[in-house]
């Protein structure tokens, strides 16, 4: 052989020898990261402002980030409309660029007032307004829908028990419904036109809202129903509808076409699943086969503080996920 092509093989031979260094390299490499992700919840499960707080820190926008680093794919803040539209729009940002849903935040809640079973013309012009407010707020921060708490019943004065506190007698239950279902059509007629969806939320009388108009599914039902229109849904909280009914699979599938958002909380104590007595994963796990794809909002508390709680709730809803 050559001398000249005793060269060319050594040159060939040093290329391969590198390339297959490099190739070694570049596996040890990949092999150090991590290969795989955390998976993605099946359900929608929304954490709110506070409830990861020890981990991602006070920053709401880094709370939200861990959230989905966690595999969580939606988001619920019921004090949205209380932020500087600067931050509203900021939100809506990240979850728009982390591909995730913006849940529900309170358009109107009213606990003590028969403001819409009983609507004085301020009633009437407060509502009107919160509910516009509502339309732009909803545009900065991606949301769907908005909660709407329909005010308490017509109440009994306590003095004499036939005159309420508004100087007239105490309407009758039919004449209440009316004037809510009238209500609500007037706030349809401000939100439809934008996409929004006002989700009305029966609450219980026994341990947190006694008295407000909207306790039942069957009676949210009923009333959406009546007012007819794509903006007008049920918000399902289970954690409420427990206390107050129960029987919540079959509850759920009579009321389902009119069901537009969902929230958790076991009971009692209103902290994660398995803090109580519901089986969330036989209900998550109906849920999903019913093809639910909307939100279902964390509205609870955490049973444990710290970032040792934070983990619990995570492994919580892991649990409750696994049907």
């Amino acid at each position: 052989m050559s001398a000249a092509n005793q060269t060319i093989d050594r040159r060939h031979m040093l290329a391969g020898s590198a390339a297959a260094l490099t190739s070694i390299a570049v596996n040890a490499a990949h092999a150090s990261q991590p290969t795989t992700q955390t998976p993605k919840f099946k359900l929608g499960y929304a954490p709110h402002p506070g409830m990861f707080k020890a981990s991602a820190g006070a920053d709401v926008l880094d709370q939200i980030r861990f959230a989905a680093d966690e595999g969580f794919t939606a988001w619920e803040d019921n004090g949205m409309p209380g932020r500087p539209a600067a931050e509203q729009e900021r939100i809506g940002d990240l979850l728009e660029k982390l591909g995730m849903q913006m849940g529900v935040f309170v358009a109107y809640g009213s606990f003590d007032r028969p403001t819409f079973a009983r609507p004085t013309d301020s009633d009437t012009a407060e509502i009107k307004r919160k509910l516009t407010d509502a339309v732009e707020i909803a545009k900065r921060c991606r949301a769907k829908w908005c909660t709407v708490v329909p005010g308490s019943v017509d109440q009994q004065h306590p003095d004499d028990g036939k005159w309420n506190k508004y100087g007239g007698p105490r309407l009758a239950e039919g004449y209440q419904t009316a004037n809510v279902i009238d209500m609500l059509r007037r706030c349809v007629d401000i939100i439809e036109p934008h996409g929004l969806t006002m989700v009305l939320e029966p609450l219980n009388w026994y341990s947190n809202h006694g008295g407000v108009f909207l306790q039942r599914s069957d009676q949210a039902y009923a009333i959406c129903r009546a007012v007819n229109s794509p903006a007008c849904k049920i918000l399902f909280d289970i954690y409420h509808q427990q206390i107050t009914e129960g029987n919540l699979i079959p509850n759920l599938d009579r009321c389902w076409d009119e069901i537009g958002y969902l929230q958790s909380g076991d009971n009692p104590g209103r902290k994660e699943p398995g803090t109580g007595e519901i089986n969330y994963q036989a209900v998550f796990g109906h849920v999903h086969a019913k093809g639910f794809e909307g939100v279902i909002g964390m509205e609870h508390g955490n049973s444990q503080k710290g970032k040792a709680g934070e983990q619990a709730v995570i492994a919580a809803y892991r649990a409750a996920d696994d049907y």
